[in-house]
C-alpha cells in the first residue's frame, strides 16, 4: 500500500490536521494483506513539520513496525522532521527507492 501524502496538502503543519489525517485514513489500513508494506511518498508535499508527522507517521509505525517504509525524499523539511522523529522516539524509519 502507498500513501501519497499530498493528497492531505501540500503543506502538512500542524498536530491537529495530521490527527485528522491519520484518522481520515485508517479505514483504509484495514484492508491492508498482513504480507503488504505500507510505503509512505512525500512527492508533492512542500512542508512537513514535526507535529504533523507526529500525528500520523508514529502510529503508524507504532501498529506496524517494519512494515513501514518511508520512501526518499530530498525535500530538507521532510529529512530533519524524519530524523527528528527518529530521535525523539527511537524508531529507525526504513528508506527506500
Amino acid at each position: 500500500m502507498i500513501i501519497q501524502l499530498k493528497k492531505f496538502g501540500t503543506t502538512l503543519i500542524s498536530r491537529q490536521s495530521g490527527r485528522e489525517a491519520y484518522a481520515a485514513f485508517l479505514p483504509s489500513l484495514k484492508n491492508i494483506s498482513p504480507d503488504e508494506n505500507i510505503e509512505i511518498d512525500f512527492a508533492g508535499v512542500n512542508t512537513f513539520s514535526p507535529s504533523w508527522a507526529d500525528e500520523f507517521l508514529t502510529p503508524l509505525a507504532k501498529e506496524y513496525k517494519a512494515k513501514l517504509r518511508l520512501k526518499k525524499s530530498d525535500n530538507l523539511s521532510v529529512i530533519s522532521t524524519i530524523k527528528l522523529l527518529g530521535r525523539i522516539n527511537g524508531d529507525k524509519y526504513v528508506i527506500i527507492g
